[in-house]
């Protein structure tokens, strides 16, 4: 008896052996499907980021190999008073344009989600503007928005309302922008849709014997229901913000008249540095001026910007619900 048992827990490893294999080439197998996102990300996003950080600490003009100057160049984004003009542009899209952006779709969402008929049309004309093209949506403002020719300015004129100069005004070429942006927002609109539709009715029809009105079930239902995709909303609408480019470049093209034979426009900025957005300064310093180290030092400070950010607004998302749902502080 004594023999057999020694035996049996000689022979008791061996599983183990088994199981280590077969986790091993399990592992192995995920490693296998992983790899072509890992070499990719690592690639096209990995490298040029450590390559840009790197760069941002030399002189470096395309021809002539980088010379490290230490931290010059973001000494110098104090003494750049454009770049100081670029802060504050681009802020004040980051401001206006997620305010603006996330109010318009939930505003649109929830009308169509109380809508009797015609929802299907009515949702496929709102979301159609966000396939143009931002050159030609862009455009396409530009020409409504044209001062004394565009339509806008004559239905303006039918109330003996005269119409601004818009693109070509300090203090309505960002607005203008901004308007654009809210056109072509039809992308955030279905998902704040799709998320009202989800709320339970349930909840609403509860709320609704309890006498609680319309504006009441939606401040107390909707919105806390619907927190996280408000959440992705204000943070799509900053990173759209920081980076705003084509729009900003496209309407001081149009509005200056400057453009070259390649629609290239010798005037980024117009009217007056309003349109000079943090990322159309960062291109200028870069493929006008060929001052690259300068430029990588502009992309680093906003990549570094965009993630704090994001990760800011993430972490208070998880908090708040966190304490929704009954942790600590609630």
């Amino acid at each position: 008896m004594t023999a057999t048992l020694e035996r049996v827990d000689a022979a008791r490893p061996a599983p183990a052996k088994g199981r280590s294999r077969s986790r091993a080439r399990h592992r192995l197998t995920v490693l296998a499907f992983l790899a072509p996102a890992v070499l990719g990300f690592a690639l096209f996003f990995g490298y040029p980021l450590i390559a840009t950080v790197v760069l941002s600490f030399t002189k470096y003009d395309l021809i002539n190999p980088p010379e490290w100057i230490g931290f010059a160049n973001y000494a110098y984004m104090f003494a750049d008073k454009l770049f100081l003009t670029a802060v504050y542009n681009t802020l004040w899209f980051v401001v206006v344009l997620t305010v603006a952006r996330v109010v318009f779709a939930l505003g649109v969402a929830s009308v169509i989600a109380r809508l009797k008929s015609g929802v299907g049309l009515v949702r496929t004309l709102c979301y159609l503007p966000s396939l143009a093209p931002p050159v030609a949506a862009t455009l396409v403002f530009f020409l409504v928005m044209r001062p004394n020719e565009g339509p806008l300015d004559a239905f303006l004129g039918w109330f003996g309302i005269e119409g601004p100069l818009w693109f070509a005004d300090p203090a309505w070429s960002k607005p203008g922008i901004a308007a654009v942006m809210l056109w072509v927002s039809g992308d955030l609109m279905i998902i704040m849709l799709a998320a009202v539709l989800d709320v339970p009715q349930e909840q609403y029809e509860a709320a609704e014997l309890d006498g609680a009105g319309a504006l009441r079930r939606w401040w107390h239902i909707t919105l806390p229901t619907i927190s996280p995709v408000l959440m992705f909303g204000v943070v799509n609408s900053i990173i759209l913000a920081l980076q705003l480019f084509t729009q900003a470049v496209v309407a001081g093209s149009a509005a200056s008249g400057a453009a070259d034979i390649t629609g290239a426009t010798k005037n980024l900025g117009f009217p007056e540095n309003s349109t000079l957005t943090f990322p159309v300064w960062l291109y200028t310093q870069g493929f006008r001026y060929f001052d690259m180290g300068y430029a990588a030092a502009m992309a680093t400070v906003l990549f570094v910007i965009s993630f704090a950010a994001t990760a800011l607004l993430v972490q208070r998302m998880r908090k708040a619900t966190y304490q929704e749902e009954g942790g600590p502080g609630a």
